[in-house]
């Protein structure tokens, strides 16, 4: 069984089709890549698969449940959880606060206050924050921010995490321990989807590749399949370039 799928996901802004008709399938334990230019449609298709917005047509199943018509919450209290392209934390509230408002709001309805912050506090001690858990959350780096953000995801207790660019403006060593971050989340049996730019993180981390150019879906494979596909090359990556470079 598969933990997500979609079957001819389609969204139409005005007439312009953001994402047409793709199928796609995730396995338990995956890590998968989302890439493509900008303007694919990846953000889009996380929205449709979050409820931020709804496909027509096309159906989203997760855990072979129909999820096409679920609300945002209901998503997130069955098990998919996400982070943002522009990171969204509660600027103004302290780190911890910003984590434990996952664990309230996430897959378990009825956690008690001490268990949430019990969680939070492991969490942050998980993601290298415990330093600056009563820090207000403005004040981080932003490679902090992200990293505070996948924590909030985290204490919902997801099956499944969606990852909007994690990597985006980050240097070298952050994207290093994003990487390592990826690939020990993966190990504690949570499946991950990943929008990135960053290719030496795709091809490092992801067991499978999707690649999206004007909504469609134009390749599928493995990392070296991908890396080399003339189509995701002349579209996608240029042709003068290579697909284990950044």
């Amino acid at each position: 069984m598969y933990i997500l799928e979609g079957e001819g996901v389609t969204k139409y802004f005005g007439g312009l089709a953001a994402v047409d008709g793709v199928d796609f399938r995730v396995d338990q334990g995956e890590v998968v890549g989302l890439i493509g230019p900008n303007g694919a449609g990846k953000t889009t298709l996380f929205n449709l698969i979050s409820a931020t917005y709804s496909p027509k047509p096309g159906i989203i199943r997760f855990k072979d449940i129909d999820i096409t018509h679920k609300k945002p919450y209901q998503i997130c209290r069955m098990g998919i959880a996400r982070t943002f392209q522009m990171v969204k934390i509660f600027g103004n509230l302290p780190v911890i606060e910003n984590v434990r408002a996952g664990a309230f709001f996430g897959k378990s309805t009825s956690v008690s206050s001490a268990n949430a912050t019990k969680d939070s506090l492991e969490l942050l001690e998980y993601m290298g924050l415990s330093q600056v858990a009563n820090t207000p959350a403005r004040d981080l780096t932003l490679a902090n921010q992200k990293r505070l953000e996948v924590a909030r995801a985290l204490a919902t207790k997801p099956e499944l995490l969606l990852l909007d660019e994690m990597m985006a403006g980050l240097n070298q060593a952050e994207v290093a321990g994003a990487m390592q971050l990826i690939t020990s989340i993966k190990d504690r049996g949570i499946t991950i989807v990943m929008i990135e730019h960053v290719m030496k993180a795709i091809m490092n981390v992801c067991d499978r590749i999707i690649v999206l150019h004007h909504g469609k879906k134009i390749a599928e494979g493995t990392p070296q399949e991908i890396a080399t596909s003339e189509s995701v090359i002349e579209v996608y990556l240029g042709e003068d370039h290579h697909a284990g470079s950044e």
